[in-house]
């Protein structure tokens, strides 16, 4: 049942309805079990590389300590809206407080945001090993790596915090069914029963961290691109480019997504489509992730292959 409460002469919203979920005898099972399976290959996926980084000498290396923050970062990046989503799928309550919106968003984004100048550092650390090598081992060292780690988490915590905070004081006294998978900026803030105009700058702010962060990675592997073309091995340009094309495909599949969706301003998409670009950056980057950095890795395959060995033969011993 929906809550309001009564202020004066309106009805105040105290939370919000996820309309697009399907009833469970409507056909909500046929999406819920899907997905609890991807959120299951998800955190197990990216919980085994996390491990096998940490535990794994070969992998202490700046490019793998980058690809395990991103791994921790997608375990929690998709805990914030899936097990939320689940929960909608199966009940008959598919609604949220406007408290726990507030939250979903602001963990959300920051997280988001979070990964997307951690990618940027991965972008960093591969143009320095490729187009400056031999001062790659004097420049990317563990002290700057876990600089840049909780320089990207303080610029994602940080960045989201004011909007969160202003959204928190509207009223919502009006519809409150929200037309989106989870608790998103617009979504919301057209639910608000006043001007949010101010949007527009909060928008002005995001684009400018979204186009940064997709300039300075884009500018990288073109002159990686540039580096590799003009390298005289063949076996050394075919490395080059492994590591990199798989940098490459979660960049593009990561960002492409985001800015489809919020670098449009004034453009808008039918709900279809705006659920269709939502469950690509919620549901598949993530999904995608470990495939990418684990089967595609020849180095992963080897170190997990390490890690089951040497636990098989630890059980041996112990008999």
């Amino acid at each position: 049942m929906t809550q309001l409460m009564t202020s004066g002469n309106q009805t105040m919203v105290t939370e919000f309805l996820f309309s697009l979920f399907p009833h469970l005898h409507r056909g909500g099972l046929s999406f819920f079990i899907p997905l609890l399976l991807i959120y299951g290959f998800i955190l197990t996926g990216n919980l085994m590389m996390f491990i096998v980084i940490q535990v794994d000498m070969a992998l202490h290396t700046p490019m793998y300590f980058f690809i395990s923050v991103l791994s921790f970062l997608e375990i929690w990046y998709t805990t914030t809206t899936i097990p939320k989503m689940l929960s909608c799928l199966v009940s008959e309550q598919k609604s949220i407080s406007v408290a726990g919106c507030l939250m979903q968003m602001y963990f959300f984004h920051s997280l988001g945001i979070t990964e997307g100048c951690v990618l940027t550092a991965m972008a960093i650390d591969r143009y320095i090993a490729i187009c400056n090598p031999l001062r790659y081992p004097t420049i990317m060292t563990p002290k700057l790596c876990i600089q840049l780690t909780v320089g990207s988490c303080f610029c994602g915590f940080l960045l989201v915090l004011p909007e969160i905070v202003w959204i928190a004081t509207l009223p919502f006294c009006g519809s409150n069914q929200i037309h989106q998978i989870f608790c998103d900026f617009t979504p919301v803030l057209s639910l608000a029963c006043t001007d949010t105009s101010l949007v527009v700058i909060v928008d002005a702010i995001h684009a400018v961290e979204i186009l940064a962060s997709f300039m300075v990675i884009a500018l990288s592997y073109i002159r990686i691109i540039m580096v590799i073309l003009g390298m005289r091995s063949a076996e050394g340009r075919h490395k080059a480019f492994s590591t990199c094309a798989a940098h490459l495909a979660v960049f593009l599949l990561f960002f492409g997504s985001v800015a489809v969706m919020y670098l449009r301003f004034s453009a808008t998409y039918s709900v279809f489509w705006d659920t269709a670009i939502a469950v690509t950056f919620v549901i598949l980057a993530p999904l995608f992730n470990p495939i990418i950095y684990s089967l595609r890795n020849k180095d992963m395959k080897d170190a997990i292959g390490r890690l089951f060995h040497y636990q098989k033969r630890a059980r041996w011993t112990g008999k």
